[in-house]
This record gives C-alpha cells, sequence and structure tokens, in this order.
C-alpha cells in the first residue's frame, strides 16, 4: 500500500497545518457565493426516490430525517440540515461504468466506508432528484454548522486515535480515505474526502476533507484521477 499522503493541494493555507500533517492541511471558510464559476448542477442515474419538501420529524438528538431513497439495492436514511437535504452517508453503487473501487479492494470497506469514485464517474452516480454536490454547497453545509464543522459532522464511532466527532446533525462522516486509479489507497480510518462537482482547472477539482485529529472541514483541490467518497444532495 501506498503510504504517502494524496496529492491535495490546499487554499490559503497556513503553513502550521500543512507541517502538522505532512502536506495535507486545512482550511476554514465562512462564507458562499453562488457565483463562483462552478458548473451546473450534474444529474444522477435514476433509481432513486426523494421527499418533496424538507421534513419535520426528528430523533432524540435533534436530527431531522428525510425520506429514506432505496438505490442499487441499498436504503440511504437522509438528514435536513438548515436548507438541504444530504444522503446520511456515503455512496456505495457501483455504476458498472467508469472509475471506482472498494478501498484495498475489500468489499467489506465498500459496505462500511462507501464506494471511492474518480471525479468524472463521481459526476454521475448520484440517484435521480440527487446530484454531487457543488463547491458552494458543501459551504452552505459548513457555514450552516459553524464553528468546529468537522467535530460536528463526523461519525461518533469509526475515526481512529480519538478523533470521533458528535454527528450533531446525522451526517455521519466515516473516514473512507483515498485511492488512485493504479491500484494504491491510503488514509482509511484516519481520513475521509468527498468530492465537489466544481472543476478547480483542466486536471482538478474540490474536494472536502476532514481527518482524525482536525475539528474543522478543509476545502482543498486535488487530480481528477483520486479515487475518493461520494455523499449526494438533494435537487
Amino acid at each position: 500500500m501506498n503510504k504517502s499522503k494524496p496529492g491535495f493541494k490546499n487554499l490559503h493555507l497556513p503553513i502550521l497545518f500543512t507541517l502538522l500533517i505532512g502536506g495535507i492541511g486545512v482550511q476554514t471558510f465562512t462564507s458562499c457565493s453562488a457565483d463562483d464559476g462552478e458548473e451546473g448542477t450534474q444529474g444522477g442515474n435514476g433509481g432513486g426516490s426523494s421527499s418533496s419538501s424538507l421534513p419535520s420529524s426528528s430523533s432524540s438528538l435533534g436530527v431531522v430525517y428525510g425520506d429514506p431513497v432505496i438505490y442499487g439495492g441499498e436504503t440511504y436514511e437522509t438528514v435536513v440540515i438548515g436548507t438541504q437535504i444530504w444522503f446520511a452517508r456515503n455512496l456505495n453503487y457501483n455504476p458498472g461504468t467508469g472509475t471506482s473501487a472498494c478501498y484495498n479492494d475489500q468489499a467489506s470497506n465498500c459496505s462500511q466506508y462507501g464506494r471511492l469514485y474518480d471525479w468524472e464517474t463521481a459526476k454521475e452516480v448520484c440517484p435521480d432528484g440527487w446530484h454531487l454536490p457543488r463547491d458552494s454547497e458543501w459551504t452552505t453545509l459548513t457555514d450552516y454548522v459553524g464553528s468546529d464543522a468537522g467535530t460536528k459532522l463526523k461519525a461518533a464511532t469509526g475515526w481512529n486515535s480519538g478523533g470521533n466527532g458528535t454527528d450533531n446533525y446525522g451526517f455521519s462522516a466515516l473516514p473512507g480515505g483515498s485511492g488512485r486509479s493504479n491500484g494504491n489507497f491510503d488514509s482509511a480510518v484516519g481520513f475521509g474526502y468527498w468530492w465537489c462537482s466544481t472543476e478547480y482547472s483542466s486536471y482538478t477539482a474540490y474536494s472536502r476533507g476532514m481527518n482524525y485529529s482536525f475539528i474543522i472541514v478543509g476545502r482543498y483541490n486535488n487530480d481528477k484521477s483520486w479515487l475518493l467518497s461520494v455523499r449526494c444532495v438533494r435537487d
């Protein structure tokens, strides 16, 4: 297994963070702009069902659930966070085309963490009525959650070295790691990365990342060939 950290590039990154985790740093952001040069929402493959309005049912923890979505033979719980509805776990759907894999090519990792996709494949795998979130939609999420967004969005179990979160909103982010199309994988249990549909350049695209040691959500741009997790958001 390749032990080097993936080729993520940070935006306006303080050097202290870069030194702390060997080249993968993080950045917070407090504003959201819908006019940021992004492409339009990417469509999905179809096969999912969804609610038509923001639901009001909630758990004893204050998590607001939407209607579940059945897609590819699996049932996905959904959660309402502010004005958005998100899948409550990473997508685990094999489209049969494009480039995707289970971490370390083990099916048990797909069951636990979801499947990993390259950027081109990630844009097409969410069901009808859902899509891969734009960069600005991730910003809307973290702005709504506020300070310590990483802690609040991470699952309460599953992260190593005491890095579990509080899962305030039922987002239940897990550390699925990353992979490359050549078969190398890295960073599961400690790091989780999620694609955005927004391009940064002709060969890179935006993503978000969380890790066991930080309480915030990182914003990155990285090579489109990397394999990252997908979290679908409602159209």
